[in-house]
């Protein structure tokens, strides 16, 4: 049984958290495409498995939620109608949440963006936490009704909504590779008593660019997107891992796993890739030469 050393597994994940596409990986790193993909599911299994475990009895305070957008197989619009409405076809929501004192993700989600969705990944939020926060998301609706049947009156609750227009001299080609210009920005009261001077979005949209520029799949107007739904969440299990407890964040000087208590150590992508432990060989039975 061949098995692939710690070296070239980091070599091929530290690839894959840099942006690259699993071919690129491939043939950056000299190995098959299938090695790839292998080693991408194993580890993103069971960094999605690690975190659901260390991300508990959270200390958190200020909580930003969004959700970002990217697609599975084909473009929404050229969807199979005997696939429309199937998880993987088309349109594909990851839903994120930061701290925004600490920067550590301690949840987020793979899937639609409706009432859902939202009700499971404001519950695993909610699950993670051992103290009242303050939320701020933006002006999704399902968030309303998914925040009260989670958090209950045990929470600070605010809505941002921007409203965005259309630039002047912007032509209706040009709206395709650069966002719509903003207008102005509403400071939406929900419940609680949240503080006005820290109602934003803006650390969980810095957040999304993170994971456009980290995620191939993320890249907009790109034939690098996920085929399948269930490599997609990998990736983003990957990705979350490596930004939470690896990369040093410029701001803190350390990691955000670090910097909220959830890690001791300064981790690097040799121990994501030591989370899935070797492959121990079957033993060979004894060969009798018949005559």
């Amino acid at each position: 049984m061949n098995v692939l050393p710690i070296e070239k597994r980091a070599q091929i994940l530290n690839l894959l958290v840099e942006g690259n596409s699993m071919r690129a990986t491939s043939r950056l790193a000299d190995c098959s495409i299938n090695t790839v993909t292998k080693l991408l599911v194993d580890v993103g299994a069971a960094c999605s498995e690690y975190q659901d475990k260390a991300m508990r009895n959270l200390t958190c305070k200020r909580i930003q939620c969004d959700e970002i957008w990217s697609f599975c197989y084909c473009k929404e619009k050229n969807v199979a109608p005997e696939q429309e409405g199937v998880l993987g076809f088309g349109d594909v929501w990851t839903w994120t949440a930061i701290d925004a004192d600490t920067k550590l993700v301690p949840s987020f989600m793979v899937g639609k963006r409706d009432a859902e969705y939202a009700q499971a990944f404001v519950d695993d939020l909610a699950s993670r936490l051992s103290n009242r926060v303050q939320l701020t998301t933006d002006g999704h609706k399902v968030y309303i009704d998914a925040v009260e049947n989670a958090f209950g009156r045990d929470i600070d609750y605010s809505m941002l909504v921007k409203h965005c227009g259309n630039a002047a001299g912007e032509s209706q080609g040009q709206k395709r590779y650069s966002p719509s210009a903003f207008v102005s920005a509403e400071k939406r009261h929900v419940a609680g008593n949240p503080d006005v001077k820290h109602v934003s979005t803006s650390f969980v949209e810095r957040q999304n660019l993170t994971m456009r520029m980290s995620m191939r799949r993320f890249t907009r107007l790109t034939n690098g997107f996920s085929k399948k739904v269930e490599n997609l969440e990998h990736m983003v299990a990957l990705h979350f891992m490596h930004y939470n407890f690896v990369r040093i964040h410029k701001s803190l000087h350390t990691t955000p796993a670090m910097a909220a208590g959830v890690s001791d150590k300064l981790w690097s992508i040799s121990d994501i890739a030591a989370l899935v432990p070797d492959p121990v060989p079957a033993k060979r039975g004894s060969y009798k030469r018949k005559f």
